[in-house]
């Protein structure tokens, strides 16, 4: 969420900045309109609370000249003030309220290295690694490739289940066991992330915190009962929230989490969109990166981070380029977005594997997330920056079209080999 105070002193800019979004703006303006209306009913009440406090000494005064019936007549208007007073706190109360509300409408500010655009064809290349394999024969894609090793079962999955979702089997269900422990070890022993195993389902505080709710209820699962209890869609929410209201000590700063999750997304809005395969599910997996940082480290805690991302897809010998998302196509809650898109031979392409945001303060201020300096400073908001290191299914994906044989085999990464018991090859069944 966006400082009050800086909304309401610097109304262009942020207005600019929606705009550079391609964000609706009507919510700013009905914040001005709020904003003109609590300082009117603040400027009321003052006034009305200095001439109460005047009743009150003249009241006193009379009182002293025995005058009890002129000090009965001003506690009468006293009384009459009192009421108009109390109606306007509860009237600025509502004000307040309605402010705080429009305010977690508003997306967060681009950093002023986002690339201003239009759509995502705006979004910024900045960098690619790797080769693409070339194949002599025309490669398959992971569907095809799953359903011959055996591996990858769409029908079962929706008949127990429902569309978008899939089951792994055998060497394929091993595979992504073993994406996730290589994952897990890499950031926790070579890049200093604690580990941490959260709640799966969360509440509505924490959704919040982290800016899913209220704009982007559609796109979760909700628990009927009583609770207003959500399944998580990625392991951001319950990691980000885990410091919710709390004030810490800058010296602790940053922190480094990272945390294996299943993620829980009803894909509102994707009507049509990669129904084929396990690219867009319903359930996934996903190994994420947290850190709260200092506001003047955080840039350079993005970076890093979109590097330890990296390295996961360097060590497994797939081609992928690095893309700064532009204004048009940035999420939310983010100030700053790193795309990694991982080459997928089938498609021709690449398709997104990991997005690594600052959320600056945006998050920190709607959780409540602070931090003190030394010398017993005023309480700061931390910055807060997420992303997947990696998300397991599309990695998955990536490994069985980017190994794949002409015989339909697919041969194991070799950094993935003492996480798959010694297999060395998928083959078909």
């Amino acid at each position: 969420m966006l400082d009050l105070n800086y909304v309401r002193e610097n109304t262009d800019k942020v207005r600019e900045a929606l705009e550079a979004r391609r964000a609706d703006t009507t919510a700013l303006d009905d914040f001005a309109r709020a904003d003109e209306e609590r300082r009117r009913t603040i400027a009321e009440s003052d006034q009305l609370n200095a001439q109460r406090n005047a009743s009150s000494r003249e009241i006193g005064a009379l009182m002293k000249e025995g005058k009890k019936e002129e000090a009965d007549a001003r506690r009468a208007e006293v009384g009459t003030l009192k009421e108009r007073i109390a109606e306007l706190d509860q009237l600025r109360a509502q004000t307040e309220a309605r402010m705080n509300d429009l305010l977690s409408s508003l997306p967060n500010i681009p950093h002023d290295s986002v690339p201003r655009g239009e759509s995502e064809a705006d979004n910024v290349e900045v960098r690619r690694w790797g080769t693409a394999p070339e194949f002599n024969f025309e490669p398959k894609d992971h569907v095809d490739l799953g359903a011959a090793l055996g591996i990858l079962d769409l029908e079962r999955a929706a008949k127990i289940s429902a569309a978008r979702f899939a089951i792994l089997n055998g060497a394929g269900a091993r595979l992504e066991r073993a994406l996730i422990n290589f994952m897990l070890d890499v950031h926790t022993r070579e890049h200093g992330y604690k580990e941490t195993l959260p709640p799966f389902i969360v509440n509505r505080s924490s959704l919040f915190g982290t800016a899913q709710l209220p704009k982007f209820e559609a796109d979760l699962f909700k628990l009927q009962d009583e609770r207003e209890l959500y399944l998580i869609p990625t392991a951001e929410v319950p990691v980000t929230n885990y410091h919710r209201e709390e004030i810490l000590d800058a010296t602790q700063l940053p922190f480094r989490w990272c945390a294996y999750t299943p993620c829980f997304r009803s894909e509102a809005g994707s009507y049509g969109r990669d129904t084929r395969g396990v690219i867009r599910q319903h359930q996934f997996e996903k190994v994420e990166l947290v850190k709260y940082a200092l506001p003047e480290n955080s840039y350079e805690e993005l970076e890093s981070l979109t590097r330890d991302a990296e390295t996961i897809l360097q060590r497994l010998n797939l081609h992928y380029r690095v893309v700064t998302l532009s204004t048009a196509d940035i999420g939310f809650g983010a100030a700053k977005t790193y795309d990694l898109e991982v080459w997928l031979p089938s498609q021709n392409t690449f398709r997104e594997i990991s997005s690594c945001s600052n959320y600056e303060a945006f998050q920190a201020r709607r959780a409540q997330i602070r931090f003190r300096r030394a010398g017993g400073s005023k309480p700061e908001f931390v910055h807060t920056l997420n992303g997947s290191g990696l998300a397991i299914g599309r990695t998955w994906i990536a490994i069985l079209e980017n190994y794949q044989q002409e015989d339909g085999s697919v041969i194991v990464p070799g950094v993935l080999k003492p996480y798959m018991g010694g297999i060395d090859v998928l083959d078909p069944i």
